[in-house]
């Protein structure tokens, strides 16, 4: 691999002993270059002028600037610029992770213990951070070159903020392939505007930001129910749910077992718990269990889009936000065999186009769109009697 095709990696932590295991564990891989390493905020800022990396890994807790003080001020300059914060599992941490995932940062990772046995810290890096640093990185501009400075990665990033959705989508940058249908699904042309009874939206990557973003933008409460899966472990939920409550013009809670949707109201399946809906009468009521991952998930939105395919039929709505790999693909697939509606996220705001990208290149999404069009397009449809 040439040395400018290496994906360039600063790391920043106040601990020597933590640079130093990040360093080991990306240096074993050919495709990564480590530029450099800060102790602090202010260090990093400094370093990123002059390492000009393609991604950053930031620290929370950091001696003269904290990573959450550091990452606003990155994001005044580098607007775009990948950043994965390490944080711990802990209340503290997941607040502290919140507060990063609102202010801009791509995506996070429990950070290991730097006490803990190395092989132990080398296996959490391997399959947690190693993963997202590629998948971030796998963005490229529009005629397949790689921008040479970060000033230049971010204006092709802005330059395909407009530009339209191509008619046939090529490719997903995604780690994973998705996998082939085993029947070949036809989504109708031409069909119905039929009333929405419910809203279902599956996000990973990116998600706590671009949710953030369409419940804001809702000046009234839905008339439907909203059933979101967002991939987050526990702790994590309960900080987004909160957050989107304050945002938005809706309540948002975790929902407990056996609890009834209400239309006006919205529902973001707990960690470690997926969400299936069922329908008794006219109620429907929403169930928890702990049964294994899918798409190494869980919640997983593949549960959830499946099961409100056979409560809701042809009135149900589904949105796929930014996210790594491809779940929701399969559940996307029974929703069209319901005649229900699909829409995808768009490739130029996805933090990845993983999930979104997998609908729209199955040709299951009625429509792809940018993040901002999707409230209008959801509030639209909602509206529809």
């Amino acid at each position: 691999m040439k040395f400018e095709d290496k994906i360039r990696v600063l790391i920043v932590d106040d601990s020597a002993v933590m640079r130093r295991i990040i360093m080991n564990s990306l240096m074993k891989h050919p495709e990564i270059e480590v530029v450099g390493t800060a102790a602090n905020g202010l260090l990093a800022i400094e370093s990123i002028k002059r390492s000009n990396p393609d991604i950053v890994t930031l620290d929370v807790e950091m001696p003269e600037m904290d990573g959450i003080t550091a990452l606003r001020e990155i994001r005044k300059i580098y607007p775009v610029l990948p950043i994965i914060m390490f944080s711990s599992l802990t209340q503290r941490g997941a607040k502290a992770t919140m507060d990063a995932l609102t202010y801009g940062a791509s995506d996070y990772v429990g950070k290991p213990q730097a006490s803990a046995d190395p092989a132990d810290a080398y296996k959490v890096l391997e399959d947690n951070l190693i993963p997202k640093i590629k998948a971030l990185c796998q963005r490229a501009t529009g005629d397949g070159n790689k921008p040479t400075s970060i000033k230049e990665r971010g204006a092709a990033r802005r330059e395909a903020l407009s530009i339209p959705v191509p008619e046939k989508i090529t490719a997903i940058p995604s780690n994973q392939t998705p996998p082939m249908a085993s029947t070949k699904v036809v989504r109708p042309e031409g069909r119905p505007l039929y009333p929405v009874d419910a809203l279902c939206i599956g996000v990973s990557t990116g998600g706590p930001a671009a949710l953030m973003k369409v419940f804001e933008m809702w000046r009234t409460p839905l008339s439907v129910p909203i059933f979101i899966v967002q991939h987050m472990p526990p702790k994590f939920t309960t900080l987004l749910a909160a957050r989107l409550t304050e945002v938005g013009v809706m309540p948002v809670q975790e929902p407990y077992e056996g609890q009834e949707a209400l239309a006006g109201q919205a529902y973001l399946a707990p960690g470690g718990y997926h969400l299936e809906l069922r329908r008794k009468g006219a109620k429907v009521f929403m169930h928890l269990n702990e049964d294994p991952p899918e798409n190494s998930c869980r919640p997983a939105v593949d549960v959830l889009f499946r099961s409100a395919a056979k409560v809701y039929g042809q009135s149900l709505l589904a949105v796929v936000l930014t996210g790594m790999g491809y779940d929701g693909l399969r559940g996307a697939e029974d929703i069209i065999r319901s005649n229900g509606v699909v829409l995808a996220q768009d490739e130029a705001t996805s933090v990845i186009w993983g999930m979104p990208g997998a609908i729209a290149q199955a040709d299951l999404a009625e429509k792809v769109l940018p993040l901002e069009s999707i409230p209008d397009e959801i509030l639209f449809r909602t509206q529809l009697k």
